[in-house]
Protein backbone atom coordinates (compact mmCIF):
# COMPACT_ATOMS: atom_id res chain seq x y z
CA UNK A 1 0.00 0.00 0.00
CA UNK A 2 2.61 2.21 0.74
CA UNK A 3 4.44 1.76 -2.44
CA UNK A 4 1.75 2.32 -3.78
CA UNK A 5 0.61 5.91 -2.71
CA UNK A 6 4.63 6.49 -3.42
CA UNK A 7 4.30 5.58 -6.97
CA UNK A 8 1.39 7.57 -7.38
CA UNK A 9 2.77 10.61 -5.78
CA UNK A 10 6.22 10.48 -8.11
CA UNK A 11 4.12 9.98 -11.34
CA UNK A 12 2.46 13.30 -10.12
CA UNK A 13 5.71 15.47 -9.46
CA UNK A 14 6.70 14.09 -13.08
CA UNK A 15 4.12 15.19 -15.08
CA UNK A 16 4.45 19.23 -13.55
CA UNK A 17 7.76 18.86 -14.35
CA UNK A 18 7.96 18.07 -17.87
CA UNK A 19 5.22 20.68 -18.81
CA UNK A 20 7.11 23.48 -17.10
CA UNK A 21 10.41 22.37 -19.01
CA UNK A 22 8.47 22.14 -21.81
CA UNK A 23 6.67 26.29 -21.47
CA UNK A 24 10.16 27.25 -20.91
CA UNK A 25 11.75 25.87 -23.80
CA UNK A 26 9.02 27.52 -25.69
CA UNK A 27 9.62 31.15 -24.53
CA UNK A 28 13.10 30.61 -24.88
CA UNK A 29 11.70 29.86 -28.71
CA UNK A 30 10.03 33.02 -29.55
CA UNK A 31 12.31 35.24 -26.98
CA UNK A 32 15.44 33.68 -29.67
CA UNK A 33 13.36 34.21 -33.08
CA UNK A 34 12.22 37.79 -32.00
CA UNK A 35 15.92 38.72 -31.16
CA UNK A 36 16.72 37.97 -34.39
CA UNK A 37 14.33 39.35 -36.37
CA UNK A 38 15.46 43.02 -34.50
CA UNK A 39 18.87 41.82 -35.49
CA UNK A 40 17.67 41.36 -39.36
CA UNK A 41 15.73 44.22 -39.26
CA UNK A 42 18.72 46.34 -37.59
CA UNK A 43 21.23 45.33 -40.06
CA UNK A 44 18.87 45.93 -43.11
CA UNK A 45 18.21 49.67 -41.60
CA UNK A 46 22.00 50.40 -40.69
CA UNK A 47 23.46 49.23 -44.16
CA UNK A 48 20.87 51.18 -46.03
CA UNK A 49 21.49 54.31 -43.93
CA UNK A 50 24.45 55.67 -46.04
CA UNK A 51 22.72 55.80 -49.29
CA UNK A 52 19.14 57.22 -49.04
CA UNK A 53 18.92 57.63 -53.29
CA UNK A 54 19.71 53.91 -53.18
CA UNK A 55 16.91 52.97 -50.47
CA UNK A 56 14.64 55.06 -52.42
CA UNK A 57 15.08 53.14 -55.29
CA UNK A 58 14.53 49.90 -53.54
CA UNK A 59 11.43 50.44 -51.93
CA UNK A 60 9.85 52.34 -55.25
CA UNK A 61 10.97 48.83 -57.02
CA UNK A 62 8.96 47.22 -54.31
CA UNK A 63 5.56 49.21 -55.13
CA UNK A 64 5.02 50.84 -51.62
CA UNK A 65 4.70 53.91 -52.30
CA UNK A 66 3.44 54.60 -48.64
CA UNK A 67 6.25 53.30 -46.74
CA UNK A 68 8.61 55.40 -49.75
CA UNK A 69 7.18 58.56 -48.73
CA UNK A 70 7.42 58.41 -44.91
CA UNK A 71 10.81 56.96 -45.13
CA UNK A 72 11.61 59.92 -47.25
CA UNK A 73 10.02 62.76 -44.73
CA UNK A 74 11.86 61.36 -41.53
CA UNK A 75 15.77 61.00 -43.53
CA UNK A 76 15.15 64.94 -45.42
CA UNK A 77 16.80 67.85 -44.24
CA UNK A 78 13.67 70.15 -43.44
CA UNK A 79 15.63 73.51 -44.26
CA UNK A 80 16.12 72.10 -47.37
CA UNK A 81 12.30 72.05 -48.02
CA UNK A 82 12.42 75.32 -47.37
CA UNK A 83 15.33 76.61 -49.51
CA UNK A 84 13.18 74.52 -52.63
CA UNK A 85 10.17 77.09 -51.72
CA UNK A 86 12.22 79.89 -51.97
CA UNK A 87 14.33 78.93 -54.79
CA UNK A 88 10.65 78.03 -56.45
CA UNK A 89 9.29 81.52 -55.71
CA UNK A 90 12.03 83.12 -57.17
CA UNK A 91 11.98 81.06 -60.35
CA UNK A 92 8.32 82.42 -61.05
CA UNK A 93 9.01 86.12 -60.59
CA UNK A 94 12.19 85.17 -63.03
CA UNK A 95 9.18 84.37 -65.82
CA UNK A 96 6.83 86.81 -64.53
CA UNK A 97 9.22 90.07 -65.08
CA UNK A 98 10.47 88.56 -68.37
CA UNK A 99 6.87 87.86 -69.32
CA UNK A 100 6.39 91.58 -68.84
CA UNK A 101 8.94 92.60 -70.44
CA UNK A 102 8.60 91.05 -73.71
CA UNK A 103 4.86 92.21 -73.61
CA UNK A 104 5.92 95.80 -73.12
CA UNK A 105 8.68 95.14 -76.46
CA UNK A 106 5.70 93.31 -78.10
CA UNK A 107 3.44 96.92 -77.35
CA UNK A 108 6.53 98.68 -78.73
CA UNK A 109 5.96 101.15 -75.61
CA UNK A 110 8.27 104.03 -75.16
CA UNK A 111 9.41 103.18 -71.76
CA UNK A 112 13.23 102.14 -72.14
CA UNK A 113 13.79 102.63 -68.16
CA UNK A 114 11.49 100.32 -67.44
CA UNK A 115 12.33 97.76 -69.89
CA UNK A 116 15.66 97.96 -68.82
CA UNK A 117 14.43 97.50 -65.00
CA UNK A 118 12.85 94.42 -66.07
CA UNK A 119 15.84 93.00 -67.75
CA UNK A 120 17.95 94.17 -64.49
CA UNK A 121 15.91 92.49 -61.99
CA UNK A 122 15.40 89.19 -63.76
CA UNK A 123 19.38 89.08 -64.03
CA UNK A 124 19.74 89.89 -60.25
CA UNK A 125 16.97 86.94 -59.61
CA UNK A 126 19.66 84.45 -62.14
CA UNK A 127 22.46 85.73 -60.45
CA UNK A 128 21.58 85.54 -57.39
CA UNK A 129 21.51 82.05 -57.15
CA UNK A 130 25.15 82.03 -58.48
CA UNK A 131 26.76 83.59 -55.91
CA UNK A 132 29.74 81.59 -54.66
CA UNK A 133 28.64 81.78 -50.71
CA UNK A 134 24.86 80.30 -52.03
CA UNK A 135 25.91 78.21 -54.36
CA UNK A 136 28.67 76.16 -52.77
CA UNK A 137 26.36 76.23 -48.95
CA UNK A 138 22.70 75.32 -50.66
CA UNK A 139 22.75 74.41 -53.71
CA UNK A 140 25.62 72.40 -54.16
CA UNK A 141 26.39 70.39 -51.06
CA UNK A 142 25.63 67.23 -50.19
CA UNK A 143 25.47 67.80 -46.13
CA UNK A 144 22.85 69.82 -44.32
CA UNK A 145 22.15 73.47 -45.51
CA UNK A 146 23.65 76.32 -43.53
CA UNK A 147 20.90 78.08 -41.83
CA UNK A 148 22.21 81.39 -41.68
CA UNK A 149 23.04 81.38 -45.12
CA UNK A 150 19.36 80.33 -45.90
CA UNK A 151 18.16 83.42 -44.21
CA UNK A 152 20.19 85.26 -45.83
CA UNK A 153 19.59 83.84 -49.09
CA UNK A 154 15.97 84.09 -47.93
CA UNK A 155 15.78 87.85 -47.36
CA UNK A 156 17.63 88.68 -50.47
CA UNK A 157 15.20 86.88 -52.33
CA UNK A 158 12.17 88.52 -50.98
CA UNK A 159 13.75 91.75 -51.14
CA UNK A 160 13.66 91.21 -54.95
CA UNK A 161 10.41 89.59 -54.84
CA UNK A 162 8.78 92.93 -53.40
CA UNK A 163 10.64 95.17 -55.85
CA UNK A 164 9.45 93.22 -58.62
CA UNK A 165 5.61 93.03 -57.10
CA UNK A 166 5.99 96.98 -56.82
CA UNK A 167 7.39 97.37 -60.53
CA UNK A 168 4.77 95.42 -62.00
CA UNK A 169 2.08 97.09 -60.34
CA UNK A 170 3.45 100.33 -61.26
CA UNK A 171 3.44 99.44 -64.94
CA UNK A 172 0.04 96.94 -65.12
CA UNK A 173 -1.95 99.78 -65.53
CA UNK A 174 0.00 101.61 -68.20
CA UNK A 175 0.09 97.66 -70.56
CA UNK A 176 -3.55 97.43 -69.91
CA UNK A 177 -4.26 101.23 -71.44
CA UNK A 178 -1.65 100.38 -73.88
CA UNK A 179 -3.47 96.89 -74.96
CA UNK A 180 -6.64 98.85 -75.29
CA UNK A 181 -4.83 101.14 -77.11
CA UNK A 182 -3.81 98.71 -79.34
CA UNK A 183 -7.24 96.94 -79.39
CA UNK A 184 -9.02 100.40 -80.50
CA UNK A 185 -5.46 100.48 -83.37
CA UNK A 186 -6.38 97.23 -84.64
CA UNK A 187 -10.28 97.91 -84.95
CA UNK A 188 -9.58 101.00 -86.84
CA UNK A 189 -7.28 99.20 -89.41
CA UNK A 190 -10.15 96.85 -89.72
CA UNK A 191 -12.70 99.16 -89.94
CA UNK A 192 -10.21 100.88 -92.29
CA UNK A 193 -10.17 98.36 -94.94
CA UNK A 194 -13.35 97.81 -95.03
CA UNK A 195 -14.17 101.02 -95.94
CA UNK A 196 -11.49 101.06 -98.47
CA UNK A 197 -13.26 97.88 -99.92
CA UNK A 198 -16.63 99.39 -100.23
CA UNK A 199 -15.10 102.69 -101.47
CA UNK A 200 -13.73 100.50 -103.96
CA UNK A 201 -17.47 98.64 -104.61
CA UNK A 202 -18.69 102.43 -104.88
CA UNK A 203 -16.58 103.72 -107.29
CA UNK A 204 -16.62 100.78 -109.43
CA UNK A 205 -20.48 100.82 -109.01
CA UNK A 206 -20.87 104.31 -109.42
CA UNK A 207 -18.79 103.56 -112.58
CA UNK A 208 -20.97 101.78 -114.24
CA UNK A 209 -24.18 104.05 -113.64
CA UNK A 210 -22.16 106.53 -115.06
CA UNK A 211 -20.76 105.04 -118.07
CA UNK A 212 -24.08 103.17 -118.99
CA UNK A 213 -26.59 104.47 -121.06
CA UNK A 214 -30.01 104.99 -119.56
CA UNK A 215 -33.45 103.65 -120.93
CA UNK A 216 -34.56 107.23 -121.54
CA UNK A 217 -31.66 108.21 -123.90
CA UNK A 218 -31.21 105.01 -125.60
CA UNK A 219 -35.49 105.21 -126.25
CA UNK A 220 -34.76 108.74 -127.41
CA UNK A 221 -31.93 108.13 -129.95
CA UNK A 222 -34.50 105.10 -131.38
CA UNK A 223 -37.78 107.28 -131.35
CA UNK A 224 -36.01 109.99 -133.44
CA UNK A 225 -33.86 107.49 -135.89
CA UNK A 226 -37.70 105.87 -136.50
CA UNK A 227 -38.94 109.27 -137.07
CA UNK A 228 -36.28 109.30 -139.78
CA UNK A 229 -37.05 106.17 -141.13
CA UNK A 230 -40.80 106.70 -141.26
CA UNK A 231 -40.53 110.25 -143.15
CA UNK A 232 -37.33 110.33 -145.20
CA UNK A 233 -38.52 113.29 -146.95
CA UNK A 234 -39.24 115.71 -144.07
CA UNK A 235 -35.05 114.97 -143.37
CA UNK A 236 -33.48 115.70 -146.60
CA UNK A 237 -30.32 116.82 -146.62
CA UNK A 238 -29.72 121.03 -146.77
CA UNK A 239 -27.22 122.99 -147.96
CA UNK A 240 -24.94 124.86 -145.94
CA UNK A 241 -25.59 128.15 -144.71
CA UNK A 242 -23.21 130.43 -145.21
CA UNK A 243 -23.68 131.97 -141.40
CA UNK A 244 -21.33 128.53 -140.14
CA UNK A 245 -18.40 130.34 -141.84
CA UNK A 246 -19.63 133.87 -141.11
CA UNK A 247 -16.67 134.67 -138.65
CA UNK A 248 -18.17 137.86 -137.50
CA UNK A 249 -20.85 135.98 -135.65
CA UNK A 250 -20.15 134.06 -132.46
CA UNK A 251 -19.36 130.06 -132.99
CA UNK A 252 -19.37 127.41 -130.58
CA UNK A 253 -18.37 123.70 -131.17
CA UNK A 254 -20.01 120.74 -129.34
CA UNK A 255 -19.12 117.66 -129.62
CA UNK A 256 -20.99 114.78 -127.99
CA UNK A 257 -23.29 112.10 -129.00
CA UNK A 258 -25.78 112.86 -126.54
CA UNK A 259 -28.84 114.52 -127.90
CA UNK A 260 -30.55 115.41 -124.68
CA UNK A 261 -27.84 116.99 -123.57
CA UNK A 262 -26.87 118.59 -126.83
CA UNK A 263 -29.83 120.61 -126.51
CA UNK A 264 -29.57 121.83 -123.03
CA UNK A 265 -26.26 123.51 -123.87
CA UNK A 266 -27.76 125.18 -127.30
CA UNK A 267 -31.19 126.19 -125.51
CA UNK A 268 -29.19 127.11 -121.80
CA UNK A 269 -27.13 129.48 -124.42
CA UNK A 270 -29.97 130.63 -126.44
CA UNK A 271 -32.31 131.91 -123.57
CA UNK A 272 -29.31 133.74 -122.14
CA UNK A 273 -28.07 135.29 -125.31
CA UNK A 274 -28.74 139.20 -125.88
CA UNK A 275 -28.66 138.70 -129.48
CA UNK A 276 -29.67 134.95 -130.13
CA UNK A 277 -29.74 135.37 -133.89
CA UNK A 278 -25.97 135.93 -134.20
CA UNK A 279 -25.23 131.87 -132.33
CA UNK A 280 -23.54 129.45 -134.81
CA UNK A 281 -23.91 125.78 -133.02
CA UNK A 282 -21.50 123.21 -134.73
CA UNK A 283 -22.23 120.10 -133.38
CA UNK A 284 -20.04 116.82 -134.53
CA UNK A 285 -21.72 113.58 -133.13
CA UNK A 286 -20.73 109.46 -134.30
CA UNK A 287 -22.25 108.32 -137.55
CA UNK A 288 -24.28 105.99 -136.04
CA UNK A 289 -25.81 108.87 -133.53
CA UNK A 290 -25.53 111.77 -136.07
CA UNK A 291 -29.00 110.68 -137.26
CA UNK A 292 -30.83 111.06 -134.18
CA UNK A 293 -29.41 114.55 -133.47
CA UNK A 294 -29.98 115.85 -137.00
CA UNK A 295 -34.01 115.30 -136.49
CA UNK A 296 -34.08 116.81 -133.09
CA UNK A 297 -32.84 120.09 -134.38
CA UNK A 298 -35.30 119.66 -137.24
CA UNK A 299 -38.01 118.69 -135.24
CA UNK A 300 -37.19 121.36 -132.84
CA UNK A 301 -35.60 124.45 -134.27
CA UNK A 302 -33.67 126.40 -131.75
CA UNK A 303 -35.47 129.89 -130.94
CA UNK A 304 -34.29 133.04 -131.40
CA UNK A 305 -32.86 132.59 -135.09
CA UNK A 306 -29.86 130.97 -133.99
CA UNK A 307 -27.88 128.66 -136.28
CA UNK A 308 -27.41 124.92 -135.60
CA UNK A 309 -24.99 122.64 -137.90
CA UNK A 310 -24.78 118.83 -137.47
CA UNK A 311 -22.13 116.29 -138.80
CA UNK A 312 -20.42 113.85 -138.16
CA UNK A 313 -16.73 113.09 -137.43
CA UNK A 314 -16.78 110.63 -140.55
CA UNK A 315 -17.53 114.00 -142.50
CA UNK A 316 -14.20 115.18 -142.17
CA UNK A 317 -11.58 113.43 -144.58
CA UNK A 318 -8.61 114.38 -143.28
CA UNK A 319 -9.23 112.36 -140.01
CA UNK A 320 -7.35 109.27 -140.75
CA UNK A 321 -5.15 107.26 -139.23
CA UNK A 322 -2.38 108.50 -141.19
CA UNK A 323 -2.64 112.19 -140.15
CA UNK A 324 -4.00 111.43 -136.51
CA UNK A 325 -2.06 109.31 -133.58
CA UNK A 326 -4.84 108.80 -131.43
CA UNK A 327 -6.95 106.98 -134.67
CA UNK A 328 -3.63 104.76 -135.06
CA UNK A 329 -3.61 104.01 -131.25
CA UNK A 330 -7.43 103.14 -131.00
CA UNK A 331 -6.76 100.65 -133.80
CA UNK A 332 -3.67 99.20 -132.05
CA UNK A 333 -4.53 95.65 -130.28
CA UNK A 334 -1.97 96.94 -128.01
CA UNK A 335 -3.74 100.29 -127.01
CA UNK A 336 -7.06 98.26 -126.42
CA UNK A 337 -6.02 95.57 -124.00
CA UNK A 338 -4.46 98.53 -122.47
CA UNK A 339 -7.31 100.74 -122.19
CA UNK A 340 -9.45 97.58 -120.85
CA UNK A 341 -7.24 96.92 -118.12
CA UNK A 342 -6.53 100.61 -117.32
CA UNK A 343 -10.59 101.08 -116.93
CA UNK A 344 -11.22 98.25 -114.47
CA UNK A 345 -8.58 99.38 -112.16
CA UNK A 346 -8.81 102.67 -112.01
CA UNK A 347 -12.58 102.17 -111.65
CA UNK A 348 -11.70 100.63 -108.49
CA UNK A 349 -9.20 103.02 -107.37
CA UNK A 350 -9.60 105.26 -104.47
CA UNK A 351 -10.58 108.72 -105.75
CA UNK A 352 -9.58 107.90 -109.52
CA UNK A 353 -11.00 109.87 -112.21
CA UNK A 354 -12.44 106.58 -113.96
CA UNK A 355 -12.31 108.50 -117.05
CA UNK A 356 -8.68 108.36 -117.44
CA UNK A 357 -8.00 104.97 -119.13
CA UNK A 358 -11.62 103.99 -120.71
CA UNK A 359 -12.24 103.69 -124.64
CA UNK A 360 -14.43 106.24 -124.62
CA UNK A 361 -11.82 108.74 -123.77
CA UNK A 362 -10.15 107.70 -126.42
CA UNK A 363 -12.14 108.23 -128.91
CA UNK A 364 -11.78 110.08 -131.95
CA UNK A 365 -14.96 112.74 -131.00
CA UNK A 366 -13.29 113.80 -127.35
CA UNK A 367 -10.24 114.43 -129.40
CA UNK A 368 -11.40 116.30 -131.99
CA UNK A 369 -10.97 119.47 -130.10
CA UNK A 370 -7.04 119.25 -131.04
CA UNK A 371 -8.33 120.04 -134.77
CA UNK A 372 -10.31 123.02 -134.57
CA UNK A 373 -8.51 124.89 -136.99
CA UNK A 374 -8.50 122.39 -139.58
CA UNK A 375 -12.50 121.73 -138.92
CA UNK A 376 -13.44 125.81 -139.34
CA UNK A 377 -10.51 127.09 -141.57
CA UNK A 378 -12.11 130.21 -141.96
CA UNK A 379 -12.91 131.32 -138.32
CA UNK A 380 -10.82 132.96 -135.99
CA UNK A 381 -12.36 132.47 -132.86
CA UNK A 382 -14.21 129.74 -131.67
CA UNK A 383 -15.64 128.62 -128.24
CA UNK A 384 -15.45 125.08 -126.90
CA UNK A 385 -18.28 123.71 -124.92
CA UNK A 386 -18.75 120.46 -123.24
CA UNK A 387 -22.21 118.59 -123.24
CA UNK A 388 -22.52 118.74 -119.32
CA UNK A 389 -22.57 122.33 -118.99
CA UNK A 390 -25.22 124.75 -118.45
CA UNK A 391 -25.54 128.27 -119.82
CA UNK A 392 -26.26 131.07 -117.29
CA UNK A 393 -25.91 134.02 -118.63
CA UNK A 394 -24.86 135.86 -122.14
CA UNK A 395 -21.20 134.58 -123.27
CA UNK A 396 -20.71 137.13 -125.92
CA UNK A 397 -18.27 139.45 -123.52
CA UNK A 398 -15.35 135.78 -123.76
CA UNK A 399 -14.92 137.34 -128.00
CA UNK A 400 -14.16 140.41 -126.33
CA UNK A 401 -11.63 139.47 -124.33
CA UNK A 402 -8.24 140.16 -124.82
CA UNK A 403 -6.02 136.80 -125.20
CA UNK A 404 -2.63 138.72 -125.73
CA UNK A 405 -1.63 136.29 -128.19
CA UNK A 406 -2.33 133.46 -126.49
CA UNK A 407 -4.33 130.70 -127.80
CA UNK A 408 -6.36 129.14 -125.36
CA UNK A 409 -8.26 130.84 -122.62
CA UNK A 410 -9.66 128.82 -119.77
CA UNK A 411 -10.01 128.82 -115.62
CA UNK A 412 -7.46 127.46 -113.71
CA UNK A 413 -7.90 124.96 -111.17
CA UNK A 414 -5.16 124.75 -109.35
CA UNK A 415 -5.44 125.78 -105.06
CA UNK A 416 -2.68 125.06 -102.94
CA UNK A 417 -0.94 121.47 -104.46
CA UNK A 418 -4.30 120.16 -105.85
CA UNK A 419 -4.24 120.16 -109.83
CA UNK A 420 -1.08 121.17 -110.83
CA UNK A 421 0.75 119.37 -113.64
CA UNK A 422 2.44 116.50 -111.86
CA UNK A 423 -1.23 115.54 -110.81
CA UNK A 424 -1.71 114.74 -114.66
CA UNK A 425 1.43 114.43 -116.21
CA UNK A 426 4.35 111.59 -114.99
CA UNK A 427 6.77 113.96 -113.84
CA UNK A 428 9.87 111.59 -113.29
CA UNK A 429 9.64 110.93 -117.02
CA UNK A 430 12.47 113.13 -118.59
CA UNK A 431 10.93 114.22 -121.79
CA UNK A 432 8.26 115.82 -119.15
CA UNK A 433 10.80 117.01 -116.70
CA UNK A 434 13.22 118.64 -118.59
CA UNK A 435 10.23 120.72 -120.47
CA UNK A 436 7.30 121.52 -117.86
CA UNK A 437 7.10 123.10 -114.12
CA UNK A 438 5.23 120.26 -112.42
CA UNK A 439 4.09 122.98 -110.19
CA UNK A 440 2.35 124.52 -113.25
CA UNK A 441 -1.44 125.66 -112.69
CA UNK A 442 -3.77 123.12 -114.86
CA UNK A 443 -6.71 123.75 -116.43
CA UNK A 444 -10.19 123.06 -116.99
CA UNK A 445 -11.93 122.17 -120.24
CA UNK A 446 -15.41 122.60 -120.31
CA UNK A 447 -15.80 126.12 -121.50
CA UNK A 448 -12.75 127.08 -123.28
CA UNK A 449 -12.36 130.51 -125.88
CA UNK A 450 -9.74 129.69 -128.62
CA UNK A 451 -8.19 132.24 -131.03
CA UNK A 452 -8.04 129.98 -134.18
CA UNK A 453 -5.75 132.50 -135.88
CA UNK A 454 -3.46 132.02 -132.61
CA UNK A 455 -3.26 128.56 -132.93
CA UNK A 456 -1.99 128.24 -136.69
CA UNK A 457 0.82 130.85 -136.08
CA UNK A 458 2.21 128.26 -132.73
CA UNK A 459 1.33 124.99 -134.96
CA UNK A 460 -0.51 123.63 -131.79
CA UNK A 461 -1.70 120.62 -133.71
CA UNK A 462 1.75 119.81 -134.59
CA UNK A 463 3.04 120.12 -131.20
CA UNK A 464 0.03 117.67 -130.35
CA UNK A 465 0.80 115.39 -133.18
CA UNK A 466 3.74 114.81 -132.11
CA UNK A 467 3.85 114.60 -128.08
CA UNK A 468 0.86 111.87 -128.77
CA UNK A 469 3.24 110.15 -130.96
CA UNK A 470 5.83 110.19 -128.14
CA UNK A 471 3.17 108.73 -125.56
CA UNK A 472 2.14 105.67 -127.47
CA UNK A 473 3.46 103.74 -124.72
CA UNK A 474 1.41 105.26 -122.41
CA UNK A 475 4.65 106.51 -120.06
CA UNK A 476 4.01 109.99 -120.26
CA UNK A 477 0.28 110.39 -118.75
CA UNK A 478 -2.42 108.16 -119.14
CA UNK A 479 -5.35 108.17 -121.60
CA UNK A 480 -7.79 111.31 -121.71
CA UNK A 481 -8.00 114.61 -123.43
CA UNK A 482 -6.53 117.04 -120.46
CA UNK A 483 -3.12 116.09 -120.10
CA UNK A 484 -2.34 116.51 -124.00
CA UNK A 485 -4.16 119.51 -123.76
CA UNK A 486 -2.20 121.19 -121.19
CA UNK A 487 1.48 119.84 -122.79
CA UNK A 488 -0.33 121.43 -126.15
CA UNK A 489 -0.88 124.68 -124.53
CA UNK A 490 1.57 124.81 -121.87
CA UNK A 491 2.38 128.62 -121.67
CA UNK A 492 0.01 129.25 -124.72
CA UNK A 493 -3.12 129.24 -122.04
CA UNK A 494 -4.61 132.76 -120.43
CA UNK A 495 -6.01 132.31 -117.15
CA UNK A 496 -10.17 133.72 -116.94
CA UNK A 497 -12.24 134.86 -114.39
CA UNK A 498 -13.73 131.92 -112.37
CA UNK A 499 -16.69 133.39 -112.37
CA UNK A 500 -17.00 132.48 -115.61
CA UNK A 501 -16.48 128.64 -115.17
CA UNK A 502 -18.13 126.67 -112.28
CA UNK A 503 -17.24 123.01 -111.56
CA UNK A 504 -17.75 120.32 -109.48
CA UNK A 505 -21.46 119.85 -109.72
CA UNK A 506 -21.28 116.29 -110.85
CA UNK A 507 -19.44 115.34 -107.99
CA UNK A 508 -19.26 118.22 -104.83
CA UNK A 509 -22.14 118.33 -102.90
CA UNK A 510 -20.97 121.81 -100.68
CA UNK A 511 -21.16 124.40 -103.53
CA UNK A 512 -22.91 127.23 -101.98
CA UNK A 513 -26.15 128.55 -104.52
CA UNK A 514 -24.72 131.72 -104.55
CA UNK A 515 -21.35 130.43 -106.39
CA UNK A 516 -23.38 128.66 -108.70
CA UNK A 517 -25.50 131.64 -109.30
CA UNK A 518 -23.16 133.94 -109.92
CA UNK A 519 -21.44 131.46 -112.87
CA UNK A 520 -21.76 132.03 -116.10
CA UNK A 521 -21.33 128.25 -117.27
CA UNK A 522 -21.60 125.95 -114.72
CA UNK A 523 -20.24 122.33 -115.40
CA UNK A 524 -21.30 118.88 -114.05
CA UNK A 525 -18.09 117.62 -114.41
CA UNK A 526 -17.52 114.34 -112.56
CA UNK A 527 -19.74 110.46 -112.48
CA UNK A 528 -23.10 112.28 -111.33
CA UNK A 529 -24.25 113.75 -114.31
CA UNK A 530 -27.61 115.39 -114.18
CA UNK A 531 -29.47 113.37 -117.04
CA UNK A 532 -28.59 109.89 -114.71
CA UNK A 533 -30.78 108.74 -111.52
CA UNK A 534 -27.20 109.43 -109.46
CA UNK A 535 -27.73 113.18 -110.04
CA UNK A 536 -27.39 115.20 -106.99
CA UNK A 537 -30.86 116.43 -106.32
CA UNK A 538 -29.78 120.04 -105.26
CA UNK A 539 -27.99 120.78 -108.91
CA UNK A 540 -30.24 119.02 -111.23
CA UNK A 541 -33.00 121.55 -111.41
CA UNK A 542 -30.64 124.07 -112.92
CA UNK A 543 -30.27 121.36 -115.89
CA UNK A 544 -33.82 119.81 -115.95
CA UNK A 545 -35.31 123.55 -116.65
CA UNK A 546 -33.64 123.58 -119.97
CA UNK A 547 -34.83 120.24 -120.92
CA UNK A 548 -37.74 120.70 -123.78
CA UNK A 549 -40.59 119.10 -122.22
CA UNK A 550 -42.71 119.73 -125.10
CA UNK A 551 -41.03 117.26 -127.33
CA UNK A 552 -42.89 114.89 -127.40
CA UNK A 553 -40.72 111.78 -127.70
CA UNK A 554 -39.40 113.22 -124.49
CA UNK A 555 -42.68 112.74 -123.07
CA UNK A 556 -43.09 108.88 -124.71
CA UNK A 557 -39.42 108.25 -123.51
CA UNK A 558 -40.30 108.98 -119.67
CA UNK A 559 -37.31 111.06 -119.08
CA UNK A 560 -38.77 111.75 -115.14
CA UNK A 561 -37.12 115.53 -115.04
Amino acid sequence: MAVAVRGARGGGSGGVGAGFRSLFSYRIFVSAMFSLLFIATLSVLLTSQPSSTHHHSRLSSGGNAYMHRTFLALNSDPLKTRLDLIHKQANDHITLVRAYAAYARKLKLDISRQLKMFDDLAKNFSDLTSKPSFKSSLFETDGNVDEDVLRQFEKEVKDRVKFARLLIAESKENYDNQLKIQKLKDTIFAVNELLGKAKKNGAFASFIAAKSIPKSLHCLAMRLVEERISHPEKYKEELPKPEFEDPSLYHYAIFSDNVIAVSVVVRSVVKNAEEPWKHVFHVVANRMNVAAMKVWFRMRPVEGGAHVEVKAVEDYDFLNSSYVPVLRQIESAKMQRFSFENKMENATKEGSNVKFGNPESMSMLDHLRFYLPEMYPKLHKILLLDDDVVVQKDLTGLWKIDLTGKVNGAVETCFGSFHRFSHYLNVSHPLIKERFNPKACAWAYGMNIFDLDAWRREKCTETYHNWMNLNADQTLWKSGTLPPGLITFYSLTKSLDKSWHMLGLGYNPSISMDEINSAAVIHYNGKMKPWLDIAMNQYKNLWTKYVDNDMEFVQMCNFGV
